[in-house]
Formats: structure tokens, sequence, C-alpha cells
């Protein structure tokens, strides 16, 4: 009894493990290099997301069903390092080049768990809809082509 007990204990140990150690994939249209409409450039992945020229923060979830991340914002930033962001995102039709917009609900966060529950903004409304002001619109950084 006492074995499967302790069997018991390191399987449910291991799941336990492996459910905070898998990393969530970013939506397919958030991947890749951007420009918002202020002109301030994105590199983004899986696990990064890069505001250029200095801020980084490290993605901890993507909730592509409610359509968030919670990342940890990288020691080196220049301002809230160390702290917690939470970034709403949205996608948009007829707007083109713009495809989707993103709002830092939360930037400050002491922990993950407040920057996830930190929720507020009105996808309804992408003009004022980001704690009053409008969500970032992004649009691809096409590859400058070379020729000869």
């Amino acid at each position: 009894m006492k074995t499967i007990k302790i069997t018991l204990f390191f399987l449910v140990l291991a799941l336990s493990v492996q459910a905070q150690t898998t990393k969530t994939k970013a939506p397919e249209f958030a991947l890749g290099n951007f420009i918002d409409d202020y002109g301030i450039t994105y590199s983004i992945n899986d696990t990064l997301w890069v505001q250029n020229p200095t801020s980084k923060y490290h993605i901890i979830k993507w909730n592509t069903e409610k359509q968030y991340l919670v990342a940890k914002n990288d020691i080196a930033n220049k301002t809230d390092g160390n702290k917690y962001t939470r970034i709403d995102y949205i996608t948009f039709t007829e707007m083109e080049p713009w495809r989707w917009g993103f709002c830092l609900t939360v930037y400050d966060a002491a922990t993950d768990s407040i920057a996830e529950q930190t929720a507020y903004v009105d996808r309804q409304n992408p003009k004022k809809g980001c704690n009053g002001y409008p969500f970032s619109r992004m649009k691809k950084l096409e590859p400058k082509s070379t020729t000869n």
C-alpha cells in the first residue's frame, strides 16, 4: 500500500510539473515582426514580446480563447522591470492594413496572477476600449526585398 501511495504521489508531481512547464502557443496572426500605428516596431513569438528598442516581455501564458497573454517584464526594461503584464488583443475586419490591435491592460502587477485577473478592456469599442485609449493597431512588417 505504501508503494502505491508513493508511486501515485510521484505521478501527480510529474503531471503537475509538466502542466507548469507547458508553454501555450500564440495565435498565428500575432507571430512575426510588426509596426503599430505610432511607428513602434515589435517582434513577437510564442515566448517573447519585444517592443523596440528596449522593452521585453517574457510570455508565461497565451489565452487565445479570451484573447490575452500574461508576461513577466524583463529586468532590464526601463520601467517596471520584473513586474508582470497582461496584454489583451483584438482582431480587426475591414481595417487593412491593420489586422489586429493590443492593449497593455496592466504592466506593473506584482504577480502573474494579479496581472491575469486585471481585466478591463472593451473590445466592442477599440477606439476607447483600452482604459479609455485606443487599442494600438498592428500591421505585419514585410521583409525588404533585395533586387540586383
